[in-house]
């Protein structure tokens, strides 16, 4: 992330309806963390400031009717954290378009996985994805979940031995040490030749087996991490599965899951990646999907 991005505000998408505030306060938790101030973003896909029958027959302005939904969370946040500075953004436009607008100078995007804080069985929101892939800073997708159980915090960043993003490291790391939580690094991988074999074939990587080819990978990589970070508790998972799958199993209970926002194809701007977009609908935590740096598009 660049110096510029690191300063700017967190920003968050609002819309009317049930589980809002469970995701603006997520968003000022990130905010009061980092020390930016939280912008609140609720577009409205009309014209402004029109008048019209549709927006109320009270003669409610779409302006109005944003600032009606922008007010009680913005006081939300002001009880939770009083010294936030908070600003309300009123766009006219797609939410979408206008978010992945906003992520040029924002340090992170928060958004809700449905735009509603709906089931979390539900599918991904098309404005989630649609920000997610297209965001040129980070983007948080908080889903509903079960508070977890009381202990050691974990942050989980999913890395491919063959393709270190430093990009996506770099955020799990600044993550996990700014809550004091424990980095679990996760590998997951079909590939015979980096699982090692045995006699009756691929040897999955677990505390009775010998290490893989691609834990060994992995270690030589974490290196300098765990050199420069020496006080980060930094753990290692890797198994014979798909890498998706092993990110879902290890998201339960975690604090946050990091994934990098693009797989081999190149069109980093189109599409994400396999694993990224499955991990985005399936997780069972909040999710940081990380975009290349701009250097590298």
């Amino acid at each position: 992330m660049d110096d510029r991005h690191a300063a700017g505000p967190v920003v968050v998408g609002v819309v009317e309806g049930q589980g809002q505030e469970q995701v603006v306060l997520r968003a000022a938790e990130e905010a009061a963390r980092a020390g930016t101030g939280l912008r609140l973003v609720h577009a409205v896909e009309r014209p402004l400031p029109a008048r019209s029958t549709e927006a109320g027959a009270d003669g409610e302005t779409y302006a109005d009717r944003a600032e009606r939904v922008i007010a009680p969370l913005a006081e939300a946040v002001h009880r939770r954290f009083p010294d936030l500075a908070v600003e309300p953004d009123i766009v006219s436009g797609s939410p979408a378009s206008a978010l992945v607008d906003r992520s040029a100078e924002a340090s992170l995007i928060v958004v809700g996985h449905r735009g509603t804080g709906g089931s979390p069985r539900l599918p991904l929101g098309s404005v989630s994805l649609q920000v997610a892939t297209h965001s040129r800073c980070p983007v948080l997708v908080v889903r509903p979940r079960r508070r977890a159980e009381p202990g050691v915090e974990r942050v989980v960043v999913g890395v491919d031995v063959d393709d270190m993003q430093p990009h996506v490291m770099e955020f799990a790391l600044r993550a996990a040490a700014a809550r004091g939580a424990r980095l679990e690094v996760v590998h997951g991988s079909t590939r015979p030749d980096l699982l090692g074999t045995g006699p009756t074939g691929p040897l999955l990587v677990g505390h009775e087996t010998r290490p893989s080819v691609a834990k060994d990978l992995l270690e030589e990589r974490l290196g300098p991490y765990r050199s420069r970070c020496g006080d980060l508790d930094i753990r290692t998972r890797v198994e014979r599965s798909r890498p998706a799958h092993l990110l879902v199993d290890s998201s339960r209970d975690a604090t946050l899951l990091v994934v990098g926002n693009h797989g081999r194809t190149g069109l980093r701007r189109l599409m994400l990646g396999s694993v990224s977009g499955e991990v985005l609908h399936t997780a069972r935590c909040p999710v940081v999907v990380v975009p290349p740096p701009e250097a590298e598009e």
